[in-house]
């Protein structure tokens, strides 16, 4: 448990460190390109899971397109938001819980690279701030959303939810299913104790908008959800197969 303090403590010291950096950031906004603001919210993320003794291994950022696109991924656990910010390798906003709204600092960051906060509870404000990420997609800055709505917890998946993918209908850009796996072993499996985890973060090819147009909104998540789940049951069959060669190996 200490040693979970301590992390918070040492993400909270970060966090406060780079108030000097948001205040100018706020102020140039305008002069400054997306990549220039994203730098501390990346940076800080990157020492915060290294922090925790976790390693990450990311696959397919040669597949990430140019201009901006939705990223679609699975939501295991908190340190997801840390990983995708950290390691996918072009700047993201993201759609997040409104209650994120009243974190100091943080949530200036957030508003700095274009994420959207949502009351679920509240159908008129979800669908003002769906207009907001659309009008953000068009601008030219990538949203992140996690479409179960709510952590995993393991690599199990819960249904993909298809309201939030109008976004990249309504935007006309590319849709990347991001694949996170690992993470759900540095918080939720330890009763909320932080512990290091092998993390994989696997980018899979773009869906373009001429492959996806003719689709409904559910038969598009249910698509991209049967590629993230087909991608969680390699890397399972690949462990499993780790294991068997170590266990030769010690045997001999």
């Amino acid at each position: 448990m200490i040693r979970t303090v301590g992390i918070y403590l040492y993400a909270s010291i970060l966090v406060l460190g780079t108030f000097f950096k948001l205040q100018r950031a706020k102020r140039l906004q305008h002069e400054l390109t997306k990549e220039e603001i994203f730098i501390q919210p990346s940076l800080v993320s990157k020492k915060v899971f290294q922090r925790t003794g976790s390693t990450i291994k990311v696959e397919g950022q040669e597949k990430l397109p140019e201009g901006p696109a939705l990223f679609v991924s699975n939501h295991q656990g908190l340190f997801d938001i840390l990983v995708l910010l950290g390691y996918l390798g072009k700047p993201v906003g993201f759609i997040a819980k409104k209650e994120i709204k009243k974190l100091p600092i943080i949530s200036s960051w957030m508003e700095l690279i274009h994420c959207v906060f949502m009351d679920r509870k509240d159908r008129r404000q979800s669908v003002r701030a769906i207009g907001q990420g659309i009008e953000y997609l068009k601008e030219g800055h990538s949203i992140v959303i996690f479409p179960e709505g709510t952590r995993s917890r393991g690599r199990q998946l819960h249904s993909f939810k298809p309201g939030s993918f109008r976004l990249a209908i309504k935007a006309n850009v590319p849709i990347v299913p991001v694949v996170i796996d690992g993470t759900y072993h540095m918080l939720e499996e330890q009763d909320g104790k932080v512990s290091p985890s092998s993390v994989r973060l696997t980018i899979k090819d773009a869906i373009t908008p001429d492959k996806y147009m003719e689709m409904k909104s559910n038969e598009l998540a249910t698509h991209i959800e049967e590629i993230i789940k087909k991608q969680l049951e390699i890397n399972a069959l690949g462990q499993d197969k780790e294991k068997e060669e170590n266990q030769l190996l010690s045997a001999e």
